[in-house]
């Protein structure tokens, strides 16, 4: 018997990486000797979280269209070979099925597999579709979304089935409530100097209720020594900073409240986990993605957003306050947070996968 195949393809973010590599674990849990090919570009930081996952896997030359400026005239020349590329992978490894996680090094993949009339799908993660999606939807079989807003762009395909992460976060138990408010900040593996700097300049508003607050806060490697500094001046001794923590499902776990970004896996993750936020858009994000995914949480209660224009360090200080003076508003936003849950997401995506393999040709 030979051996089944199927690829995953896209990435050059982790917020496209991660939810890839879970949905991989998933198919192979429930099919054993399905082999897994992942395949995206050649980005460093790509490749580094790949080969952390001891994974099979096939960098691409392609690069982005969307929002580069002259930039894009590089990607347009790279595209023909990354469509031949893609036509020989798929004529020599001959997958069951393809799928597409967004970003655009899943684009030529993807369509040429529609085109060979193989089984396609694409999982969307952000409330708007990003461009390469937004240009394959008229061509696969099925598209996944994390939010009901999305399902009107793929015109009958799309289904609701929920952005899939670790289950770390998903079996993180309730909330404890605590003396202290428990605050998480971070912004993404390399950190936001946005939040950082907002927070620092924050602290000495707090400083008066600092016996009341606790505080764990990922800076990224470039600000870490200033947002010490912040800390140590304001007379929070106990406060946790890092570059970067990899035990992030704990540290999710263990906060009251999260302040961070808006990305498609941040969000997946904090309606997994039941954690309130305060989300700050990143205003430079390919066509408002944050913005939108930010929108969505605070439309079903279970965040506040504050938009960069408004990121003022006495907002954020207001904000904070505002949830020690209003503890109840933290179960709240929790219990407002469950609606958005799929449980089980990747498992459900799996068993997608799965039946459109059987409706597709075996090789």
């Amino acid at each position: 018997m030979k051996t089944r195949r199927v690829f995953i393809s896209g990435g050059g973010t982790g917020g496209h990486l991660y939810p890839a590599l879970v949905l991989g674990r998933a198919l192979r849990d429930a099919e054993p000797g399905l082999e897994i090919v992942f395949i995206g570009s050649r980005r460093a930081a790509e490749q580094r979280i790949l080969a952390s996952q001891n994974v099979r896997s096939i960098a691409m030359a392609i690069e982005g269209l969307k929002g580069r400026g002259l930039r894009s005239i590089r990607g347009l020349f790279l595209l023909p070979g990354a469509f031949l590329k893609s036509l020989s992978l798929l004529v020599r490894f001959k997958p069951v099925l393809v799928v597409g996680v967004g970003g655009y090094s899943s684009g030529p993949v993807v369509l040429t597999a529609a085109w060979l009339r193989k089984p396609t799908l694409i999982m969307e993660q952000n409330v708007r579709p990003g461009f390469t999606n937004r240009m394959l939807a008229r061509w696969v079989k099925r598209a996944v979304v994390a939010f009901d807003e999305s399902l009107p762009f793929f015109k009958g395909k799309g289904v609701r089935l929920g952005n899939p992460v670790r289950d770390e976060f998903s079996g993180l138990p309730p909330r404890r409530p605590s003396p202290a408010l428990r605050i998480l900040i971070f912004g993404g593996s390399q950190g936001s100097h946005v939040l950082n700097q907002a927070l620092a300049a924050a602290l000495p508003d707090l400083s008066g209720v600092k016996d009341r607050l606790a505080f764990v806060h990922q800076t990224g490697p470039d600000d870490l020594q200033m947002v010490r500094r912040a800390y140590a001046e304001t007379g929070f001794a106990g406060a946790m900073i890092k570059p970067y923590f990899d035990d992030m499902p704990a540290r999710l776990g263990w906060a009251d409240l999260i302040i961070a970004r808006a990305g498609a896996t941040t969000c997946a993750e904090l309606i997994a986990a039941g954690r309130a936020s305060v989300l700050v858009p990143f205003a430079g994000a390919a066509e408002g993605h944050q913005a939108g995914n930010a929108a969505a949480m605070a439309k079903s209660g279970g965040a506040e957003v504050l938009d960069e224009a408004d990121l003022t360090p006495l907002r954020l200080a207001g904000a904070i306050r505002n949830f020690l003076d209003n503890p109840r508003r933290l179960e709240a936003m929790e219990k407002a947070l469950q609606p958005l849950k799929t449980p089980a997401a990747a498992g459900q995506i799996a068993a997608l996968c799965l039946a459109l393999m059987k409706g597709g040709k075996e090789e």
